[in-house]
């Protein structure tokens, strides 16, 4: 029997149809669907928390944070780079801080803290618990009260900690730290009846905090951050305003999720696939950012916490022992960070030869020099050249005084007549201008930098020069405006420009001459309250081009015997 061609064609095209249907329904329709679910997840928790503190906050009087710290039952955490407790009560993470870094230069300062209880003005903290698609299944919440096999933690010796929910089923959670700033968490619960348990586990950081207490928010990137399946996300925490885009999810099949300071971190680094959120909420009057992520595995599951300070070779270091992706961007490099990374680097192994930051950016400054220097030499002499055209250039410039026109194209003329480049000069300016940001960008960010003392009055390089000459370097007790703070190594970078200036030609144009003979003292003020280490820089730099353009000068004298 001869088959029908529209038959044949009809069960073709409900054969394709079927295939688009389901490959549909496989690849784009389930996924979102499952990822509609974990978010949904994600805000029922969190919802659930938001409600029951605001339920508390009315009633609650203020409690200093050594009070709220009595309040529960605590696990010490002691070792060489952080202290503090775990609240066994919740299984919160919410007392640490950091033993090498204090919060100001006196010797008898404060402890750097990272984490304090929900309750503090400060409130940080990081918590791990467990999810059930099971509503009757009972679970572990913010009241459950957990039972440690050990006394501390300690960095080598894992704790496990326990609760029984009555029902047969034992829900454990072991916690292991490093030798540094490396928490190991791994979640499991066991049925007594030998029945599969639906469960998945989550964890999240919490944060009070005042986003306009930040003053280099404009620079450096503060407030929620991940990398998501190799994807770097920054949320400023200015985009959780606007209450359309307050919720921020993402899922992913590798990455990490956390918040971060300018020079601290806390990050999330799951173990598989997971689904991730950053949002928001206002409890208490207080804004409470949240990064938070639900494990998609099934069982037991593990992740990791980072609670410490972005000491680049500590992030690469945890990077490369654990696979983390990106994880040295956790510190805000900028875009030139191909040119930041390898300049920190740099000044952290010069640092180690010579036990002095300052000395390191010395040291920086020589080899830039010295790579720039037949670029140099070539400029000098170019300028040089330029300086003995002068009285020609005086006399275009007198002839054709009423005809700008006519005078640039008869100076033009002369510069080619005579084969000088009169931009030669400012090549090598240009060319430290993106080393001059990028160790901008250091001296704002790095940790590193952070208190590096030079000597003298220096004390901390990444800080403002602490003299003033309107209060005779600290003679007169009395506050001056902002913009008449002038230390000396803002007025050692003006005098070194100045010479630097008087070295060179001046410009053929009077106006521009006139602008450059007032740079050195509008770049005093422009720069008196940037980091004391990039006047450094500026000022050792402006000294050794002086000593080369001596030089040369010197050299061209004899060759030329003028």
């Amino acid at each position: 029997m001869k088959k029908n061609p529209d038959t044949n064609n009809l069960l073709v095209a409900f054969a394709l149809s079927m295939l688009i249907f389901m490959s549909w329904q496989y690849f784009i329709e389930t996924p979102r669907q499952q990822k509609e679910a974990l978010v949904r997840k994600l805000n029922q928790k969190q919802d659930l928390q938001v409600k029951k503190e605001q339920e508390n906050t009315p009633n609650k009087t203020i409690k200093t944070r050594s009070e709220l710290l009595a309040e529960s039952p605590r696990l010490p955490i002691k070792s060489d780079y952080l202290d503090g407790s775990l609240n066994l009560k919740g299984l919160r993470l919410d007392n640490v801080s950091l033993v090498k870094y204090r919060q100001n230069l006196n010797k008898d300062a404060p402890e750097v803290v990272i984490f304090s209880p929900a309750g503090d003005k400060e409130g940080y903290f990081a918590e791990f618990g467990f999810l059930s698609q099971d509503t009757a299944l009972k679970l572990p919440n913010a009241d459950t009260v957990w039972t440690a096999d050990t006394q501390s933690i300690i960095p080598g010796k894992p704790v496990n900690l326990s609760w029984n929910n009555g029902d047969g089923i034992v829900f454990n959670i072991e916690i292991s730290l490093d030798e540094k700033y490396m928490f190991s968490v791994a979640a499991s619960a066991k049925n007594a009846k030998g029945e599969p348990v639906d469960l998945q586990t989550y964890a999240y950081l919490n944060r009070i905090y005042d986003a306009k207490s930040s003053s280099l928010h404009s620079i450096v990137h503060e407030g929620p951050i991940g990398v998501f399946d190799g994807i770097l996300k920054e949320v400023a925490y200015s985009k959780f305003s606007d209450e359309k885009s307050k919720d921020h999810p993402f899922e992913a099949k590798s990455g990490w999720l956390g918040i971060t300071d300018i020079y601290w971190l806390a990050a999330i680094i799951p173990q598989g696939e997971f689904a991730a959120k950053f949002s928001n909420y206002n409890s208490g009057g207080k804004e409470h950012f949240h990064a938070e992520y639900i494990d998609n595995n099934q069982g037991e599951n593990k992740l990791r916490l980072f609670v410490g300070a972005k000491e680049m070779a500590i992030l690469d270091a945890y990077s490369a022992k654990y696979n983390i992706p990106l994880f040295d961007h956790a510190v805000d490099l900028g875009m030139f960070d191909f040119l930041t990374k390898p300049i920190l680097k740099m000044l952290t192994y010069f640092y180690e030869l010579t036990g002095n930051f300052g000395i390191a950016i010395l040291i920086l400054t020589v080899i830039v020099k010295a790579s720039m220097y037949p670029l140099a030499n070539k400029s000098y002499r170019s300028m040089e050249q330029v300086k003995k055209l002068t009285p020609k250039m005086n006399d275009i410039r007198e002839r054709y005084k009423d005809d700008k026109l006519k005078m640039n194209q008869e100076i033009m003329e002369l510069y080619k007549r005579e084969k000088v480049n009169p931009a030669s000069g400012c090549l090598p300016m240009v060319l430290q201008i993106p080393v001059f940001f990028a160790l901008y960008k250091v001296l704002s960010v790095a940790l590193e930098m952070r208190h590096a003392p030079f000597f003298g009055w220096i004390h901390d390089l990444s800080a403002m020069d602490s003299t003033n000459i309107f209060t005779a370097f600290g003679l007169l007790n009395w506050n001056t405006p902002s913009f008449l703070h002038l230390g000396i190594f803002p007025i050692i970078m003006c005098v070194t420009m100045i010479i630097q200036q008087r070295q060179s030609p001046p410009p053929p144009d009077p106006t521009q001459a006139q602008i450059m003979k007032y740079m050195p003292f509008m770049m005093l003020f422009l720069f008196s309250s940037f980091a004391v280490g990039l006047l450094i820089y500026w000022s050792w730099s402006n000294v050794l081009s002086i000593l080369q353009q001596w030089h040369i000068q010197r050299k061209y004298k004899q060759h030329t015997g003028k």
